[in-house]
C-alpha cells in the first residue's frame, strides 16, 4: 500500500521472507515465518486465499456436497422412505456455496494477516534479481522468498473456442442454474468431479479427454469402475480420445465437430467447460533469480529449495500432485525450513490422491505399474466394497480397496480405495505409507465395526498372509 522506490544498499533488505502467493500454502507459509518473528510480506495479486478459497476446490466442494444430498434425498425409496419428490433450487444452492465461501475465507483480509505480523501487499510480483522483486512501480527486497503462485488451467488451442466462449472452472461454480447440456474438456479430477455434479442435477454431460488417458496415472481398474458407475447412474457419456477440429456458436449453442478412430461427428450442447491439465503459473522473472523451471512447474529439491537457495517454491507451481492439502503440506515444510537449520525433507510417496466423486477414488503411494517400472517386487489384494457391512447399510457396492506391499518385509507401499468415503479412509494408509507400517500392524488395528475402514483392515490381514 503506497509502496515507493527504496534506496537501499546490497546488503539490506526490507523483509527477511517475501511469499508470493495467498493461497493454501502460502498463507500457511507466511503466518508460520511470522509466528517465528521474522519480518513478512505477502504478496496477492487478486484475491486473499487464492483460487481455492474462491473459484476451484473449495466452491466445488460445496456444490458437490449439495449434490451428493440432493442424490440421496432421491435414492430414499431404497430404505423405504417415502415423501413428496426431491427437488431443488439452483440459485439457493448457489447461495449455499457463496455462504460457505465467504464462511471460510471471509476472514482472510490485510488486518487478519497484520495482526499475526504480515504486511500484505496486493499486485503482482516479478524477480528483478536474486534478492529483489516489483510490485508495478514499487521495489521489495527480501533474504529469503516462498513462491506459491499456483497453476492454471491450459486452453486448448481448438478454432473457435474463443470465440465461441466457454466456462472456466470458477464459472462453473457461480452459474446460476445448471445448463441442460455439456461437454467437458478435460481427463482429470476436474473434469469428472464436475461431469458428476451437473449431472446429478440433471445436465446431459459429455466428457471428451482430448486424447489423454482418464485420471492418467491411477490404478486402471479403479478408473474402469468409477467410469462405469458415472455412465451407468449419472448417465454421462465419456469419450476418450477424442480430437476437438471446431467449435461454433450457433445461436445460444456450441457445436463441436469432433473426431475418433477416424470418424467424425458433431457434438451440439449449451455450454463448453474448460479444465485440461494445469501449467504452471510461473511468469515472475524467474529466470532473473537463477530459478530453473518448465512449464510443469519450478525445480525443487527435497526440501522445496528451487536452484536458487534462497528461494523456495511450494504447492501447485512445483511438479507435484495438485490438491489444497499439497499446497499446505508444502507451506509448512518450506516454513520450517526457512526457519529451522535442521530441514525438513518432502514425502510425496505418502501424499494422499482424490477424486471427489461419488463413489470417491482416493490413493496414496506407488501403483502396480509403478512398483514394476521400478523393479521393486511387491504383493497386493484386491477386495471387493461388498465384503464389508458398511457397503449393505449404505446400499453401495460398488468399489474396492487394492493395497500394495513389499514382498520380502510386509511394508505399505501404495493403496487405492473406491467407496462413498474414500477421501476420508484413505488418511489411514497416508500414515501407514509416512511411517512405514506393515500389513500386519494395519491387520492387528482395532477397526470400528460398520465403517468403511473395516475395509483397510480385511485387506491389510490377507496381504499379511499372501
Amino acid at each position: 500500500k503506497n509502496l515507493q522506490f527504496r534506496k537501499t544498499s546490497m546488503a539490506s533488505y526490507d523483509f527477511d521472507v517475501i511469499v508470493v502467493g495467498s493461497g493454501a500454502g502460502g498463507s500457511i507459509a507466511a503466518q508460520q515465518i511470522a509466528s517465528s518473528g521474522k519480518t513478512v510480506a505477502l504478496i496477492e495479486s487478486d484475491r486473499l486465499g487464492g483460487s481455492l478459497a474462491h473459484s476451484s476446490t473449495i466452491p466445488k466442494l460445496a456444490l458437490i456436497q449439495a449434490a451428493r444430498t440432493f442424490e440421496s434425498g432421491k435414492r430414499g425409496a431404497k430404505f423405504g422412505l417415502r415423501g413428496v419428490g426431491v427437488g431443488y433450487n439452483y440459485p439457493s444452492v448457489k447461495r449455499w456455496k457463496d455462504s460457505v465461501v465467504k464462511q471460510t475465507s471471509g476472514h482472510l483480509t490485510p488486518k487478519h494477516y497484520g495482526s499475526k505480523g504480515i504486511t500484505v501487499v496486493t499486485g503482482k510480483a516479478y524477480f528483478i534479481d536474486k534478492h529483489t522483486i516489483s510490485i508495478g512501480k514499487a521495489r521489495l527486497r527480501a533474504k529469503k522468498f516462498v513462491i506459491a503462485t499456483g497453476a492454471q488451467h491450459v486452453v486448448p488451442t481448438i478454432p473457435g473456442l474463443a470465440s465461441s466462449g466457454f466456462l472456466t472452472a470458477e464459472d462453473a461454480t457461480n452459474l446460476l442454474r445448471p445448463p441442460k447440456s455439456l461437454a467437458i474438456l478435460g481427463s482429470g479430477a476436474h473434469a469428472l468431479e464436475f461431469a458428476q455434479l451437473f449431472a446429478t442435477f440433471g445436465t446431459r454431460v459429455t466428457v471428451l479427454s482430448l486424447g489423454h488417458e482418464l485420471l492418467a496415472g491411477e490404478e486402471p481398474e479403479a478408473v474402469a469402475l468409477l467410469t462405469k458407475e458415472l455412465k451407468k447412474q449419472y448417465k454421462v457419456q465419456i469419450v476418450p480420445d477424442a480430437k476437438v477440429h471446431l467449435v461454433r456458436g450457433t445461436g445460444l449453442k456450441k457445436k463441436l465437430t469432433l473426431e475418433r478412430s477416424g470418424k467424425t461427428a458433431d457434438l451440439t450442447v449449451d455450454q463448453v467447460l474448460v479444465v485440461t491439465e494445469q501449467y504452471a503459473s510461473i511468469d515472475i522473472g524467474l529466470e532473473n533469480a537463477g530459478v530453473k523451471y518448465e512449464h510443469t512447474g519450478i525445480h525443487v529439491n527435497r526440501n522445496l529449495q528451487t536452484t536458487a537457495k534462497h528461494i523456495f517454491a511450494i504447492g501447485d507451481c512445483v511438479d507435484a500432485p495438485h490438491y489444497g492439502h499439497v499446497a499446505a503440506y508444502h507451506g509448512q515444510v518450506a516454513a520450517h525450513n526457512i526457519v529451522h537449520p535442521k530441514h525438513f525433507t518432502t514425502a510425496h510417496a505418502a501424499l494422499p490422491r482424490v477424486v471427489h466423486t461419488l463413489p470417491e477414488l482416493a490413493a496414496v503411494g506407488a501403483t502396480e505399474a509403478e512398483l514394476k517400472e521400478q523393479n521393486i517386487s511387491y504383493k497386493s489384494v484386491t477386495l471387493p466394497a461388498s465384503l464389508v457391512i458398511k457397503s449393505a447399510t449404505s446400499a453401495a457396492d460398488a468399489g474396492f480397496i487394492k493395497l500394495l506391499a513389499s514382498t520380502h518385509t510386509n511394508l505399505i507401499l501404495g493403496a487405492t480405495l473406491l467407496h462413498p468415503d474414500a477421501g476420508d479412509a484413505i488418511n489411514e494408509l497416508s500414515i501407514a505409507v509416512t511411517n512405514h507400517l506393515t500389513t500386519e500392524q494395519l491387520a492387528h488395528s482395532v477397526h470400528t465395526f460398520g465403517s468403511w475402514s473395516e475395509l483397510i483392515r480385511a485387506g491389510a490381514a490377507k496381504l499379511s498372509k499372501a
